[in-house]
């Protein structure tokens, strides 16, 4: 537990007022899934992505999506070498520990396609070449949800391979004026030390794995799932993969808070986040506040499950 409150301290050096917001996406980590962060801009996305790179003494590096950007550009490339008159894999910036792949909407379905083994699998196939990510790997994405001129918007397939999507929000006015203070003389983002090795999240991952849950909650799980299946103007509800995805994130959520087990109010808070951006709504009802709204009324309308939820 000291690692996670080291993580999120060193973060609250850099990004004011986003506590929760940090946990969510350390949550990711530990999870070992990946994140959407979505906002208008100068939200302090890309910062945040930064500054966990940062803190983790991992390999890092940044993909600018633009229109122009080729799957190669990602997944790397087989090259020829001359002295060695053989073909040679020059590896793409998808090797890595963390990966931001800054406003990925910006780029064609073809390049986003791109990522789908890599999020999924984590590996690359390249020319009928396997290659393995190395671990820990974990895609931190950026995307504007208000500005359409040049974008592509993520197919439902690419959304899904994110465990949560989450939203950065506007500071308050004390957060902001304590931002202008910070950023008076330089930026703190570049004094900023690791705190953690990529050998930690990997104990962190297994820690989570141990974290308790309850039978019931398996159970409370799977009924709000379904439950998404049989609303109205839902077309497509939560899939296998995203009752899964709530697991890895509740025991992960657990664990950031220092629980050994996991409560009924982990499922309840990290629903909108895991599994807003996943159900496809009927046609007149695509709206993002819609999808949260839907997900939010069937955990409330929902009997919350009462039991011991220690071992």
């Amino acid at each position: 537990m000291s690692k996670v409150n080291d993580i999120l301290d060193n973060v609250d050096r850099v990004i004011v007022g986003k506590r929760e917001v940090s946990e969510l996406v350390l949550t990711c980590i530990i999870a070992g899934g990946h994140v959407l962060l979505e906002d208008v801009p100068g939200t302090g996305k890309t910062v945040m992505a930064k500054t966990f790179a940062k803190s983790i003494a991992g390999e890092f590096s940044r993909i600018q999506f633009t229109p122009d950007l080729l799957p190669s550009d990602i997944t790397g490339v087989h090259v020829f070498n001359q002295k060695e008159a053989d073909f040679v894999f020059r590896k793409g910036p998808v090797f890595a520990n963390i990966i931001l792949a800054d406003e990925i909407n910006r780029a064609t379905p073809r390049t986003q396609s791109a990522l789908l083994e890599c999020m999924e699998e984590h590996q690359v196939t390249v020319d009928g070449v396997v290659t393995v990510l190395q671990e820990p790997f974990t895609v931190i994405a950026t995307q504007n949800p208000i500005e359409t001129t040049g974008t592509y918007p993520l197919p439902e397939a690419q959304l899904d391979r994110f465990l949560m999507k989450i939203n950065m929000g506007y500071p308050e006015k004390e957060e902001e004026v304590l931002i202008l203070n910070r950023f008076l003389k330089g930026n703190p983002a570049e004094e900023l030390k690791e705190t953690a090795t990529c050998e930690d999240v990997t104990a962190m991952r297994a820690a989570a794995r141990d974290v308790y849950v309850h039978p019931v909650l398996l159970d409370y799980i799977t009924q709000l799932a379904r439950q998404t299946r049989e609303t109205e103007n839902v077309s497509i509800g939560i899939s296998p993969r995203g009752t899964l995805g709530m697991l890895n994130a509740v025991r992960a959520y657990a664990y950031v808070k220092g629980r050994e087990y996991v409560v009924p109010e982990d499922v309840k808070m990290l629903a909108p986040y895991v599994w807003a951006h996943r159900i496809v709504l009927q046609t007149g009802y695509m709206n993002r506040d819609n999808k949260e709204q839907i997900i939010k009324d069937i955990v409330d309308k929902t009997t919350v499950p009462t039991e011991e939820w220690t071992k």
